[in-house]
């Protein structure tokens, strides 16, 4: 049905458990579609090699925050920052 939310989820349950979770809806929604179509074992084993971004500095996080395409972190604080990008 056109315009209805959510009608292109391939696995609404983990969509769910991410949005609960802290996930943005479109990363909740790239994952749990990615594991609806080749399975949660593989898309678990994926990824854990980036830095935790508390640990990361300011300049790392402004260039995270660019790539994500955010816009006004540039006078931002390391915490708001993670908090920017965490919920974008």
């Amino acid at each position: 049905m056109p315009g209805r939310r959510g009608s292109n989820l391939k696995d609404r349950e983990l969509y769910e458990e991410l949005r609960e979770d802290g996930a943005s809806k479109e990363k909740a929604a790239r994952i749990s579609n990615a594991a609806a179509s080749q399975g949660r074992k593989k898309i678990g084993s994926r990824g854990a090699n980036a830095k935790d971004y508390d640990d990361r500095t300011v300049p790392e996080l402004r260039k995270r925050a660019k790539e994500l395409g955010l816009h006004g972190y540039s006078d931002k604080k390391k915490s708001e920052l993670i908090s920017m990008i965490r919920n974008h």
